[in-house]
């Protein structure tokens, strides 16, 4: 089997040849661009199945590059996990609002870094039936029945409440902002604004009991779904 290749975009040297060496070291096929032109070029060139974006890019910075590459046929589905600064909040939801899909803070621990990638990686070879049963931990969500249960037992949820959480629940580990989940559980006669996002999941958090902290803030962000171990 080929293995996956990873594409990294870059300015920093050090902090590259750090992240350069440990995914070789995990078993992936790296390819290196030191600036936000030079990655799109090779993103588009030959697609890597995921994208490592630090935002702090010279001249064309990563929010640009995030914008490209989702507007292009070659990249629009290739994973985005965005390296970032500590204190970049703004820049961080800007990020996953024009598609990345993650993100990582400076400085980071290489474990984690791989981590992310694989949850990532893994996220994009599944895909998601959106009628397929969800089995996660205790909780199982059933689309097409439009029953949440917890350890067996029923949990009943509003519409809205249901909508938000089998987004989330859909794609487990990755970072949505409150924009995007309106935008997702939006429907006819829907009505769901940023600040109701937050009512929806602490109605959530409550109903689904042992299983509520599944549901978990992202300060500054969003929310995400993120299983206990």
């Amino acid at each position: 089997m080929a293995r996956e290749r990873i594409l990294i975009i870059e300015d920093e040297e050090d902090i590259m040849a750090l992240v350069h060496y440990n995914l070789v070291k995990a078993g992936f096929d790296v390819e290196c661009a030191m600036t936000g032109e030079e990655g799109v070029q090779k993103a588009r060139k030959a697609p890597p199945h995921l994208i490592l974006l630090d935002l702090m890019l010279p001249a064309m910075d990563g929010l640009a590059v995030c914008r490209l590459l989702r507007k292009q046929a070659e990249t629009e589905a290739v994973p985005v996990i965005m390296l970032t600064a500590k204190g970049e909040e703004e820049d961080v939801v800007a990020g996953l609002e024009l598609g990345a899909n993650d993100y990582v803070t400076k400085p980071f621990s290489p474990k984690v870094l791989i981590a992310r990638i694989r949850a990532a990686l893994r996220n994009r070879r599944q895909g998601t039936d959106p009628d397929e049963d969800l089995l996660l931990g205790e909780l199982r969500i059933s689309p097409g029945r439009r029953e949440v249960l917890v350890a067996g037992e029923p949990v009943h949820l509003t519409d809205t409440e249901f909508r938000v959480l089998h987004f989330l629940a859909s794609r487990p580990g990755w970072v949505y902002t409150r924009y995007q989940i309106v935008n997702a559980v939006r429907g006819e006669g829907h009505i769901v604004t940023e600040r109701a996002v937050d009512v929806q999941v602490a109605g959530l958090r409550r109903k689904l009991g042992a299983c509520g902290h599944y549901v978990d803030t992202v300060r500054g962000v969003g929310y995400r779904f993120q299983v206990a171990p």
